[in-house]
C-alpha cells in the first residue's frame, strides 16, 4: 500500500531481459539503506518487489503481466523513474491509498504553464475513464493527483511546482506515456451494484421467487 507522495527519483542502472520478464536495477538518489529483499516499492506507479540490495542499488523483478500493462517495459538504462516505498501504519496519509496496481495506461495529450503550476491533460481509455471523476484522486506514475477535469477520453490534473521538482512527470513530452491507477473505491462499488443486479437477474431468470415457493406450500 502507498500514499502516492513520491519519495525521490531513481535512475535505471541496469535492465536484463529473461524471457517475457526483465530484472531491473535502479540507483536511488536518496538513502534507502533501510531496504531489505522481499520489501515493496512503487517504480512509477507500479509495485514490485525488493530482490536483492548492493552497493547503493536495488534490484527487482518485473513479471510478464506487469510489463504487459505498465510503461516499465518501455524504460531504458539512464532513465529516470519515480519512487516510493511502502507505507507503514504509523505514517501520515498525504495523498490517497494507491495499490501500486496500474490499471492501465495514459497518453500525455497536452501541458500548459499557468503561472508557477502546470495544468496537464491525459488522454485514457473510456474503460478507465468510468473511475474517473472531478475533483476526485488518481495516480499519475504513482503521483498522487486531484482531478480539474474529466471527459470520456480524457482528465487534467494540476501540478503544483514542490510536485513538478521531486517527480520526473513535467519532464514527459506531448504524446508520452504514463502510467494510470484510478481510485479503488470506484472498482468496488460498481463491483458491489453489478454483482447485486446479477443476483436480481438470476433469481429473475429461474421464474422461482417468494410468491413461487408459498404458491407450492414452502411459505408460512
Amino acid at each position: 500500500m502507498f500514499t502516492g507522495l513520491i519519495e525521490g527519483i531513481g535512475k535505471i542502472s541496469g535492465i536484463r531481459r529473461i524471457h517475457n520478464e526483465m530484472k531491473l536495477t535502479i540507483t536511488p538518489h536518496f538513502d534507502t539503506t533501510d531496504c531489505r529483499p522481499g520489501d515493496s516499492i512503487a517504480v512509477n506507479g507500479a509495485c514490485l518487489t525488493v530482490t536483492e540490495t548492493r552497493e547503493g542499488s536495488l534490484g527487482m523483478d518485473v513479471s510478464a503481466e506487469t510489463l504487459s500493462r505498465t510503461t516499465l517495459g518501455l524504460l531504458r538504462v539512464g532513465d529516470n523513474v519515480n519512487l516510493e516505498r511502502a507505507l507503514r501504519l504509523s505514517d501520515r496519509l498525504g495523498g490517497h491509498l494507491v495499490l501500486g496496481h496500474v490499471d492501465g495506461i495514459g497518453k500525455v495529450l497536452k501541458k500548459e504553464q499557468r503561472d508557477q503550476s502546470w495544468r496537464i491533460r491525459i488522454g485514457v481509455e473510456k474503460a478507465l475513464s468510468r473511475y474517473i471523476i472531478e475533483k476526485g484522486s488518481i495516480a499519475v506514475d504513482g503521483i498522487s493527483l486531484t482531478i480539474n477535469a474529466c471527459e470520456n477520453d480524457f482528465f487534467e490534473v494540476n501540478i503544483i511546482p514542490q510536485t513538478g521538482t521531486v517527480t520526473t512527470l513535467l519532464k514527459k513530452n506531448i504524446g508520452d506515456p504514463v502510467n494510470i491507477e484510478t481510485d479503488m473505491i470506484g472498482k468496488y462499488v460498481e463491483k458491489l451494484f453489478s454483482k447485486g443486479r446479477s443476483d436480481r437477474e438470476e433469481k429473475k431468470s429461474s421464474g422461482i421467487d417468494l410468491e413461487t415457493l408459498i404458491k407450492h406450500g414452502f411459505g408460512n
